[in-house]
């Protein structure tokens, strides 16, 4: 039987990673202030998350494996999964400058934090070298060493263009509906969201465990990458229909003026009349406009077409796991076990 990993386990990890990338920053002689530095930012933006994807990575391999991972295959398995928590680092401190957010996780940004400032920026560089420390560290001698360099430099690529296609079409001080449409939508959901979030991890498991053959890693992309649009999508509805307390947070797409899966939805099926409304209230930072958009989104019954776009892609995405090879190693569990994370999720 496969073994889950819990945060616990996950985090206890780090520790020794850490130390490796600071004794890494000290053979250069960088001095003490700018290595406790390093070693705050590291701390602070690397740890404290729920670390899903990061846990993903050896969930993935002991599913594949259909046991519980050795104390190495774990150890090797989780400083994969740490790497993509980096990355999400580095993403997450540069997407908060960008979008001039004050918390996350709870807390003062990063860039926020007393002191930092525009620094962050810079420490967001060192969090994606780290990645490439570690791989060097621990993987240098693995046969699929090169790939997994390859596949972080695409992921990271894929999330990038994303986000830039995310920031032209939906720059908060601009509204303009007529820049948004379910393709823009689909595209920056697929690769600012998915491929680092689903595919990565379990794309990583497979060089790992040396199962990455072609057919794998396609089979493995068809279905990971519906699934992070099917998450997304869950998230752009809780962040209008979900309740606030069991989430949270309070949803912020309409004042943000987000290019979300629910306008989106709104503006293929609103009467002129409905589309004035929309023009006039979405994207203020103004709770009554922000009200007339909900009524709007109540009116066009948004939540029964979110509810029953949901049946319809995960039966799409069951029938796509059932059809899976295993032949070459490949295991139904791994994507049973993300879709069971996310279908009817409230948070």
């Amino acid at each position: 039987m496969a073994k889950k990993t819990t945060l616990k386990e996950f985090e206890s990890v780090f520790p020794k990673l850490e130390e490796v990338l600071l004794e890494h920053a000290k053979s250069y002689n960088l001095p003490g202030q700018a290595l406790e530095w390093y070693k705050k930012s590291l701390e602070t933006n690397a740890v404290g998350g729920k670390c899903n994807r990061g846990m993903s990575v050896p969930d993935s391999a002991s599913l594949l494996l259909g046991r519980p991972l050795t104390e190495e295959e774990y150890f090797k398995a989780a400083t994969l999964g740490w790497m993509t928590e980096l990355l999400q680092a580095f993403f997450l401190v540069s997407d908060d400058i960008m979008d001039g957010s004050i918390t996350r996780r709870g807390k003062p940004c990063w860039y926020r934090h007393e002191g930092v400032g525009m620094i962050a920026i810079n420490d967001a560089f060192m969090l994606e070298s780290a990645i490439y420390t570690l791989l060097r560290k621990y993987f240098r001698d693995h046969p699929c060493y090169v790939d997994m360099i390859e596949l972080f430099h695409e992921v990271t690529f894929q999330t990038e263009i994303g986000q830039l296609c995310d920031l032209l079409t939906a720059p908060e001080d601009k509204v303009d509906l007529d820049n948004f449409s379910m393709d823009k939508y689909r595209f920056i959901v697929i690769y600012k969201t998915a491929y680092y979030s689903f595919y990565l991890p379990v794309a990583l498991a497979l060089y790992l465990l040396d199962l990455a053959t072609p057919d794998n890693l396609k089979q493995a992309e068809a279905i990971l990458i519906p699934l992070g649009e099917y998450f997304q999508i869950q998230d752009d509805y809780l962040d209008n229909f979900g309740d606030p307390e069991v989430i949270g947070k309070i949803g912020t797409d309409i004042q943000d003026n987000k290019c979300s899966w629910l306008v989106n939805q709104a503006l293929a099926i609103v009467t002129p009349e409905q589309r004035r409304i929309l023009e006039e209230n979405y994207g203020r930072k103004d709770k009554q406009k922000e009200a007339a958009v909900k009524k709007l989104y109540d009116e066009l019954q948004l939540e029964q077409r979110y509810k029953d776009y949901e049946e319809k892609v995960v039966g799409e995405i069951r029938s796509l796991i059932d059809n899976i090879d295993e032949s070459q190693g490949l295991k139904k569990g791994v994507f049973e076990a993300f879709l069971a994370k996310i279908y009817k999720r409230s948070k």
